[in-house]
């Protein structure tokens, strides 16, 4: 059994079928994000200590 696994069927017994069904299913209820919202979470997850890379940044930036 992966970890993964482990943690679900820990969720289950924790909260119980009931409540995963519920939220499973508000989850499936939910718009799809925005062009923007999934643009930010890139960044976010490709550069998560806020690192800027230095071809974006204007060239007075770049001098200093």
């Amino acid at each position: 059994m992966s970890r993964a696994d482990e943690i679900r069927d820990r969720y289950r017994q924790l909260l119980g079928p009931a409540v995963i069904e519920h939220i499973e299913a508000e989850v499936a209820a939910a718009p799809p994000p925005s062009p923007e919202v999934v643009a930010e979470l890139r960044r976010v997850f490709t550069r998560p200590a806020g690192e800027v890379p230095v071809t974006v940044l204007a060239p007075a930036a770049q001098a200093a």
